[in-house]
């Protein structure tokens, strides 16, 4: 094995849903008004595709081994990382053996620092990396969490992000986390109408499921904190990016002022383990929620949770389909896994990355056996009837 290499990648893209969660068609609980940072301007304030939100697309990773295997993953970044993968980062990649996954990152993150570091170009490595390990599963004929030292645990217990936590109580999941919906400069109506929807969810759920609000960086902290201690007496169990993703100074007040209790959570935006190093040193948070396609990829989150690991925090990555599932269950400071509800009305389980893999395992009473797990590589496959554009080759 150590002599198969890798002769190919491609990039290309794809629209209407997949990776890109986010670009759906009109209706979705998705688009509905959630609060962002762009919310202080009401043109903006309904839907997030008014300003944008949809507008990447998903990007596809292919790599073929010199013994005809294709490894492939996705993840955010559509054209634009389409490019970055075919114009910079093959030249890394073809010709590596397939086990040089540390060897391969470290080239493409130091060759594009001085216009990466975050955002699009680390969301491109990412998928470039959760390709190799794919490449490498099936090589080894493993899938990755086994290549990852193997599960901790017989199955993973999840909760769900979507607009109806009453329905995925009763769907089996540990928890709802609910997407909020005004923000500061709806003043204090919109605080009251958060609250009441919050109270209407606890009444409908009773006292023991988990309820938590994702305030997806649209709040100040002032906002945050009344936020936070109006939400104690419904038993809020955490508050979630509330902040702009780079205010550590802000998250590390917002942790010392919200009840006891509560948690604050944030990392969906955040990327490499240098950025981590700083939400955990500056004890910004309790529980790390890096996106294994966005963070820097499988390799990176390896360095990530052993870092969370050492100053005492979870980690329970943003939802991100089998790609973050392989990991959990080989992680003992991952306990439970997110699953983000995408059926249009939140009332049923549909697969995440819906319609673009195929074979892709959905929880089942918001639960699923390591078993589930168990084909080569990440066990996905793609579906032809997605139609690829590889817009840039090399």
């Amino acid at each position: 094995m150590s002599e198969v290499t890798i002769n190919q990648v491609r990039a290309y893209t794809v629209r209407g849903g997949g990776a890109d969660y986010h670009d759906q068609a009109e209706g979705h609980w998705i688009d509905a008004q959630i609060a962002t940072p762009m919310s202080k301007y009401p043109e903006y304030r309904m839907t997030r595709r008014s300003f944008g939100l949809n507008v990447l697309g998903t990007l596809v990773v292919e790599v073929e081994a010199s013994d005809g295997t294709v490894g492939f993953a996705v993840t955010t970044g559509g054209e634009i990382g389409a490019w970055i993968v075919e114009k910079h980062l093959a030249r890394f990649i073809e010709g590596k053996r397939v086990t040089e996954i540390e060897k391969i990152w470290d080239q493409m993150f130091n060759a594009t620092l001085y216009y990466g570091r975050k955002g699009v170009v680390i969301n491109t490595i990412s998928c470039v990396d959760l390709a190799l390990w794919d490449l490498l599963g099936k090589v080894r004929e493993e899938p990755v969490h086994q290549l990852l030292g193997g599960p901790v645990r017989d199955e993973l217990t999840f909760y769900a992000t979507g607009a109806r936590p009453d329905l995925a109580k009763q769907m089996g999941f540990i928890g709802g986390k609910m997407p909020l919906a005004h923000g500061p400069a709806e003043g204090e109506e919109g605080l009251k109408r958060n609250l009441a929807h919050l109270a209407e969810m606890r009444s409908a759920v009773g006292d023991d499921f988990w309820l938590m609000y994702d305030c997806w960086m649209s709040l100040d902290l002032n906002y945050a904190t009344r936020l936070a201690h109006g939400a104690q007496e419904f038993g809020l169990k955490w508050i979630e990016e509330a902040l702009p993703p780079d205010d550590y100074w802000g998250y590390a007040q917002l942790k010392r002022d919200v009840p006891k209790g509560m948690l604050v959570n944030t990392g969906e935006h955040e990327a490499t383990r240098w950025g981590f190093r700083l939400l955990m040193e500056m004890e910004c948070c309790d529980i790390i929620q890096p996106d294994v396609g966005w963070c820097g990829g499988l390799t990176e989150l390896i360095k990530i949770s052993a870092l969370a690991d050492a100053h005492n925090k979870l980690v329970v990555p943003h939802g991100s389909s089998v790609y973050s599932y392989h990991f959990v269950i080989t992680r003992h400071n991952s306990p439970f896994a997110e699953f983000l509800m995408m059926a249009p009305k939140a009332d049923e389980v549909v697969p995440m990355f819906n319609p673009l893999l195929l074979d892709e395992p959905v929880p089942k009473n918001g639960r699923m056996s390591a078993s589930a797990l168990d084909k080569p590589g990440f066990g996905v496959r793609l579906n032809p009837e997605c139609e690829l554009a590889r817009p840039y080759t090399h």
